[in-house]
């Protein structure tokens, strides 16, 4: 019943971001005093322990949730809003400090983490992702708290993986301290400088394009309209790139400066968003996904309608030597001749507006293969265009996936989406090397295969679920024990994803791995 608390006020996370009142934000001083002052001792420089740290608004919420989980704090939708919107606000992270670790908040599946130190990746990581404590900043006694927030609220951590074959509560308390606030610590300069940032006002037009896989690309447009005090009403559009589009509208709420949060409902579906806002204020990039299945999304970027002309994205990416198709261009006050580079002509202009421009172009047979920029008028994007004549690999993306069983209660199941993309072999002629061009996604046949003699074995690719032979999305089975399988395990399974591209009458294999596991009882909004 506990778990099931837990997932209720963290799904509750949307109700903080997106249904914050104009009302609620002039309280949020003064709710930190009343919610907060009777446990944390009042000092010159604000309330005792929560002056000492910093965090994205994420995780402002989650420590709302742990107070009221763990002291009985009792807050209302509205009062736990206002406090998320006044401590991201006062005491955030500046963009420098998220930078790196934005596929966290972004909700990101699949992410194979960087943790540039083995001691915390040991310490901390092996429980939790490596982000989840590299978005937030503390003193050393701060951080010397949460060790023993740890070791009081999980007694058994030291005795767990990687944990029993070390003095892990020595090193918890007297190495691990130090190192966090030597690498994340409470005071840094780039906090500083942007605490007196320029407030920037999102009301306006915004041109947008992106990409979403399993669908593919597509651009559109983007306004915003002010509601109160950083918050906006959202209407927005997109077309894909196969003809179809979807519209919807909703709201957002811009945190700390930069953090835009937003919900909207799309084309039916309940979409939220998370975006960084560029210093300048003109433009924003991040990503969506559905609020009850966030593996299903797509990347996002947006510039300002009344910004400078801007070459945004060319659809499609790719063109192979001795055709000719319609390519379309989008950005923002395009005007002028339009340029693909050498061996590319631009036959005839077909549509042309400030928003999108559509040639009839035709790429000779002689075209130097490679990436290309593209340029209209003045204004050029570099590595905006591919040219080929032949692909040399296909890669599977994600190459390493997780997908999870459900259905059986209150979870559904987690799929897992692949993209084929193709290659060509840079300088060193070689596949898979990190001087490949990436050409872009291309139309594939997906299967699976169990991925070991224990998979064979367990009849994985039977039970584990099943993939869609055009999309490359792959929807895990039922949760629970399974009567029909040997051993009468549950629908888990060890998979190996196949794709398959034909290009040029030549057929190019890819492959990925592909764990299918249980479900993810406590989904916090950091992971």
């Amino acid at each position: 019943m506990k778990n099931r608390v837990l997932c209720a006020l963290f799904l509750g996370l949307s109700g903080v971001f997106f249904a914050l009142v104009a009302s609620a934000q002039q309280s949020g001083q003064a709710l930190l005093e009343s919610k907060c002052g009777s446990c944390h001792t009042r000092t010159d420089d604000g309330l005792e322990r929560i002056k000492d740290s910093r965090r994205t608004p994420e995780g402002w919420d989650m420590n709302i949730v742990r107070m009221m989980l763990i002291h009985g704090v009792k807050v209302t939708g509205e009062e736990r809003a206002a406090l998320v919107k006044y401590l991201a606000d006062t005491r955030g992270l500046a963009p420098a400090e998220t930078a790196d670790r934005r596929y966290l908040l972004e909700r990101r599946s699949n992410m194979v983490e960087d943790q540039p130190d083995e001691t915390l990746a040991v310490m901390c990581a092996r429980c939790h992702t490596y982000g989840r404590f590299a978005l937030q900043r503390r003193t050393e006694g701060e951080w010397l708290k949460l060790s023993h927030f740890h070791m009081g609220q999980f007694p058994t951590i030291e005795y767990q993986n990687l944990g029993r074959d070390r003095n892990w509560w020595e090193i918890a308390k007297n190495d691990v301290p130090p190192l966090l606030a030597q690498n994340y610590p409470l005071e840094t300069q780039a906090w500083s400088e942007w605490q007196s940032h320029a407030a920037h006002d999102l009301s306006g037009a915004w041109r947008l394009t992106g990409s979403q896989p399993g669908r593919g690309v597509y651009h559109g447009a983007m306004t915003f309209n002010k509601s109160g005090d950083d918050t906006y009403s959202i209407s927005l559009n997109m077309q894909y790139a196969d003809g179809s589009s979807v519209k919807g509208s909703g709201s957002a709420i811009v945190y700390t400066g930069y953090e835009v949060r937003g919900s909207v409902e799309l084309d039916g579906q309940t979409v939220h968003q998370v975006y960084a806002l560029t210093p300048d204020g003109d433009s924003m990039s991040g990503r969506w996904y559905l609020r009850d299945n966030d593996v299903i999304g797509g990347d996002l970027s947006a510039v300002r309608n009344d910004a400078q002309a801007h070459v945004l994205a060319v659809q499609p990416r790719y063109l192979k030597t001795g055709e000719t198709a319609h390519i379309a261009i989008h950005g923002t006050g395009l005007a002028g001749n339009v340029s693909f580079g050498d061996g590319v002509e631009i036959m005839e202009i077909v549509a042309a507006s400030a928003d999108t421009i559509t040639v009839k172009a035709h790429v000779g047979d002689g075209a130097v293969p490679g990436q290309r920029s593209a340029s209209v008028g003045s204004v050029r994007m570099d590595d905006a265009f591919v040219v080929y004549s032949t692909i040399d690999s296909i890669r599977v993306e994600p190459e390493n996936a997780i997908a999870r069983v459900g259905g059986d209660g209150p979870l559904a199941p987690v799929p897992a989406q692949f993209d084929a993309v193709a290659y060509l072999n840079g300088a060193d002629g070689k596949a898979g090397t990190n001087d490949d061009v990436r050409v872009g996604v291309m139309p594939a046949t997906w299967s699976v295969e169990n991925n070991s003699e224990a998979a064979a074995a367990l009849e994985d690719t039977k039970f584990a679920g099943s993939i869609d032979a055009s999309t490359g999305l792959f929807v895990a089975a039922g949760a629970g024990p399974n009567s029909q399988r040997p051993f009468s395990t549950n629908n888990a399974g060890d998979l190996s994803v196949k794709a398959v591209v034909t290009s040029g009458g030549s057929a190019f294999e890819g492959s990925a791995h592909l764990v299918v596991t249980v479900q993810r009882w406590n989904d916090p909004p950091l992971r």
